[in-house]
């Protein structure tokens, strides 16, 4: 992830011709080099696009990957749908919000695909099935091995 520079945005905005039909694909972009949306992109999105600042915060608002708060290191999602729910999903969360530090992010997901491995959580990009709470704490000490 970079810092947000109005001119690493404009450069995005750019190659996708600042067309205003192009907004998630835009705000994709950003997600991917950047991590996330600040608020001062959405002010500038919203100049460059000639759209309203609501239009631009409506539709970060409305995807799910798109955050608007920095994310830490790491992220790790943990399915909450109805599958990983009956398998402990919920107390999975609630131990993972106490187990991490600030450089990982905790989110809830509904459905990583992996409902016949419930609860299933996805580690910087990598799903994985049947996680207690033992086994996320061994997934969390193999993340800060890595570092």
């Amino acid at each position: 992830m970079t810092d947000q520079t109005p001119d690493s945005i404009s450069r995005i905005v750019q190659g996708f011709d600042a067309k205003p039909e192009m907004l998630v694909q835009i705000l994709q972009s950003i997600v991917q080099t950047h991590g996330w949306i600040a608020e001062d992109t959405i002010r500038q999105l919203a100049g460059e696009l000639n759209l309203s600042r609501a239009d631009v915060h409506g539709v970060v608002e409305y995807y799910h990957d798109f955050r608007t708060e920095k994310p830490g290191k790491h992220i790790v999602k943990i399915c909450q749908a109805e599958a990983c729910q009956a398998m402990g999903s919920r107390e999975l969360t609630t131990h993972a919000n106490a187990a991490v530090d600030a450089d990982t992010t905790i989110e809830a997901v509904y459905c990583l695909g992996n409902c016949a491995c419930a609860p299933a959580v996805m580690v910087n990009g990598k799903t994985i099935g049947r996680v207690d709470a033992a086994r996320f704490d061994a997934l969390v000490s193999d993340m800060r091995e890595a570092d």
